[in-house]
């Protein structure tokens, strides 16, 4: 397929804020693409190369497109940079430049996604001397043959930032009306942008299937291609793979003891909420796999935890949910999430590391045990397979420390001594509840003693004056839309950052974290392409026009960097509306 129909579509969906019309755009573009092209097409309509858990990158900050843009269209460096100030976005700058570009060459071709997607996977496998003028050549090659809108898309898709604005649930349903839609009937009304299923429950069902396909497999591009070629029969069938990471469940905070029993059910299940580090541990027949909750696999980085597994974990194939707790091995006194966070990003001395900040896995869920998936399986069938199959060795490797219980003050004495024990709270949980990858839907809640605190994504900030000159200041904070796959703002930080960094969170980390991420720039401000979230507590959400959330925080503070949370998993803008209303009836 030639890439400039899929660059129509881009056009086509970033002109409309309407997340039906979005949807039937894509589900009618789909119904179009060649089989071939299915997989390659479904990824670049993300804005990406590769699903959400390969581990390879592109590796392209913006200098390294000026260097593009200046070698493919003849243009100074200069002139790019002026104009890119001026459009604060690097795409529409390549577009508006390649409409004046003095290059002409006779190798010019056109683009088909295939090419496109080729040359993009190549510039992940790119390592050692000469790869900048190596990957400079492979945008270059690109950016000569593009028409200007093309060029718009290229420089996005290579920086990742596509801003189209195709969320999960956008992609999720134009899957199903693209593949289903001679079952289901969706009657989608341009003029009204509404649709009428004729048969709302089985509607509903495709889209579950779907969204329970893709919760196994983090791939909307198999996703696509089993719905095409398998249908239905082809989603149910789906499976966990042991070795691929899956989403993690995830859990709502409710206000006290009182309403997580109303949440989740008498009895229930409560368990120490862990201030350490969630990983997803896999092991099949070739090894032991670590993965974080950004489905980032970290096995080199702690092979403690491995050994751990070999040594107390029954079981030849398993997948288990668990938090590791960092300890000092001197006092065996729990530490702070952040003590040992430094691990997760570390590639050298490695085994330093662990000797000095060591952990321990609290066990706390089994998603697969001996080739069996017990995602549908009740918590507390689950909870009998962990206790059979982890050892509990303090220090090493523990089940989760759990109370069962209907009682309310019971389950506050409990609550309390997890907090005496340098704990965050309880988790409750329901004991007939599944696991549910990506969702909180109800099957556990969480307690904790102060007011839920945000996990934004920083999209923006300002360089510094004076004694922070040469440092980001000022950030941006953004909550994140799952509907439209967009970060919405809701306000600025710079309280709780230090000028020191053996003080905390430093201006200096920050910019050295989020300086590979700028996307724009205008004077002092810099657009930030979301990379990075920071814990922020706050006083009150305020309602406010001011950011495209449409709320504001008052007094924010940044805690810490949450180095654990892909930018897509920060709070969400419902999360925000919760705590909204929540907060007006206290």
């Amino acid at each position: 397929m030639e890439y400039k129909k899929l660059v129509e579509l881009y056009q086509s969906i970033e002109a409309t804020t309407k997340r039906l019309e979005k949807t039937y755009l894509l589900s009618e573009f789909l119904k179009s693409i060649p089989i071939e092209d299915i997989t390659k097409i479904t990824l670049l309509i993300q804005g990406k190369v590769f699903p959400v858990f390969d581990d390879r990158k592109l590796g392209v900050a913006s200098r390294l497109v000026i260097k593009s843009l200046n070698k493919s269209m003849g243009i100074s460096a200069d002139r790019i940079e002026d104009e890119w100030k001026h459009t604060g976005d690097l795409g529409i700058t390549a577009e508006n430049l390649s409409k004046k570009k003095k290059q002409v060459t006779l190798f010019s071709q056109i683009l088909s996604v295939s090419k496109v997607h080729s040359n993009l996977v190549k510039l992940a496998s790119m390592i050692g001397s000469g790869t900048v003028s190596q990957k400079v050549g492979l945008i270059s090659e690109l950016l000569t043959s593009a028409s200007p809108l093309e060029a718009r898309y290229i420089v996005r898709t290579v920086l990742e930032d596509l801003r189209v604005g195709v969320g999960e649930s956008v992609l999720r349903d134009a899957i199903v009306w693209a593949f289903f839609d001679d079952s289901i009937h969706v009657n989608y009304d341009s003029e009204k942008k509404n649709i009428n299923p004729e048969n709302r429950e089985l509607y509903n069902a495709y889209v579950e299937a779907v969204q329970d396909a893709y919760n196994v497999v983090n791939d909307f591009a198999q996703v696509a291609t089993i719905a095409r070629l398998s249908g239905l029969k082809g989603l149910k069938s789906v499976h966990m793979e042991v070795g691929r990471p899956l989403k993690v469940m995830l859990y709502q905070k409710v206000q006290d003891i009182e309403e997580a029993f109303d949440r989740v059910g008498r009895p229930a299940a409560f368990e120490y909420k862990y201030d350490g580090f969630r990983v997803q541990i896999h092991k099949k027949s070739d090894g032991i796999f670590v993965f974080t909750r950004r489905l980032e696999e970290v096995t080199r980085q702690f092979p403690d935890v491995v050994d751990s597994i070999k040594k107390h974990v029954k079981g030849s194939s398993f997948v288990i949910d668990a938090e590791c707790v960092g300890y000092d091995p001197k006092t065996k006194k729990y530490l702070p999430f952040q003590n040992v966070s430094q691990r997760i990003r570390r590639k050298y001395d490695i085994e330093r590391m662990a000797r000095d900040f060591p952990v321990e896995v609290n066990v706390f869920d089994v998603l697969s045990y001996e080739g069996e998936s017990l995602i549908k399986s009740p918590f507390s069938e689950r909870r009998k397979v962990i206790e059979s199959m982890v050892s509990s060795v303090p220090f090493s490797i523990v089940p989760a420390k759990q109370l069962i219980t209907d009682n309310v003050v019971e389950a506050k004495k409990f609550y309390e001594e997890s907090l005496k024990a340098g704990e965050e709270g309880v988790m409750a949980k329901k004991l007939d509840g599944i696991y549910k990858p990506g969702s909180r839907v109800g099957y556990g809640v969480k307690v904790k003693p102060v007011m839920e605190s945000l996990d934004l994504a920083i999209i923006g900030a300002e360089w510094g004056e004076g004694k922070r000159s040469g440092w980001l200041t000022s950030f941006g904070l953004a909550c994140f839309d799952p509907e439209s796959g967009n970060f919405l703002s809701i306000g600025k930080v710079g309280t709780g950052v230090k000028e020191k960094v053996e003080l905390g969170v430093s201006f200096e980390q920050l910019t050295e974290l989020l300086r590979p991420s700028i996307i724009g720039e205008k004077g002092r401000a810099v657009t930030i392409k979301p990379s990075v979230v920071v814990e922020v507590n706050f006083e009150e959400i305020q309602k406010s026009p001011t950011y495209s959330s449409g709320y504001a925080l008052r007094f924010p503070r940044v805690g810490r960097i949450r180095d654990d949370r892909r930018p897509d998993e920060c709070s969400d803008i419902e999360l925000v509306k919760q705590l909204f209303s929540n907060q007006r009836g206290r």
